[in-house]
């Protein structure tokens, strides 16, 4: 299908958010041909910052195909983020709850429809200690494999370094000015993964393919190497839990 409006609500929310973000900011946007220019798609995007998803937000605005985003269905409830959430068209989630399938319900439609849905595959705020993405959870793939929709992998760096994420105090940190870059790469060839049942392996080897595509981004606007294994921070808290028990019985 064809690509949708951007509409009055995602008008409005860029009016009030773009002017102090190019005040604020310089920017390095890159690779938005990558971004297809009709058709639903899924963006798969790095989390450094409680800042970032404004910082992506704006690039991909630019491109004129604006980002659904999955968002936590608490941050519905409040009466301005709210109205604005559902004016936008972004798409709660409710975790752990029977209502947990209906975004990915949503993604599906949304992209059936010819928009773009746009996934924070790691699930929070990454906890690697040199900020490089962690391992993914399989939700960006299982919707992938679902509608064979294009997956556009996106890197973004800077947003954490003028908020970083697990500061005590969440204060921006303007001087110097900061360089917003958001950098988009080719589609992920998922192709070897259609027509397969959707167990757990496959999902799990399909999200692998993803994040390593959002990693190998950020690799190259960082200049540096990532660690050869994501870092997981289930087993990094199983291991410290293993840790405090050996040390207990000491």
């Amino acid at each position: 299908m064809s690509r949708r409006r951007i509409g009055f609500w995602y008008r409005l929310a860029a009016a009030i958010a773009k002017p102090p973000l190019v005040v604020l900011f310089k920017r390095d946007w890159r690779g938005m041909e990558h971004i297809p220019a009709d058709g639903g798609f899924i963006t798969a995007v790095n989390h450094n910052s409680y800042l970032d998803p404004l910082s992506y937000a704006h690039y991909q605005y630019n491109t004129g195909r604006v980002p659904r985003f999955l968002a936590k269905a608490g941050l519905f409830k409040g009466a301005f983020v709210g109205t604005m959430l559902r004016g936008t068209g972004q798409i709660p989630v409710y975790r752990e709850t029977a209502n947990a399938l209906d975004a990915f319900r949503a993604a599906v439609g949304a992209i059936e429809r010819g928009e773009c849905v746009a996934f924070y595959p790691e699930g929070t705020l990454t906890r690697d200690p040199d900020m490089w993405p962690m391992a993914g959870k399989t939700g960006a793939a299982r919707v992938a494999l679902m509608t064979r929709a294009p997956v556009i992998p996106v890197a973004q760096w800077g947003a954490n370094l003028a908020m970083p994420p697990y500061a005590k105090e969440k204060k921006l940190r303007l001087l110097p000015r900061k360089t917003l870059t958001v950098v988009a790469g080719p589609p992920v060839d998922l192709s070897r993964f259609h027509g397969l049942e959707p167990t757990s392996e496959v999902l799990r080897e399909a999200t692998e393919e993803i994040m390593a595509a959002i990693t190998r981004l950020l690799e190259d606007v960082r200049g540096e190497q990532a660690p050869g294994e994501p870092y997981d921070h289930r087993k990094a808290r199983l291991e410290q839990r293993r840790r405090g028990a050996g040390e207990e019985a000491k």
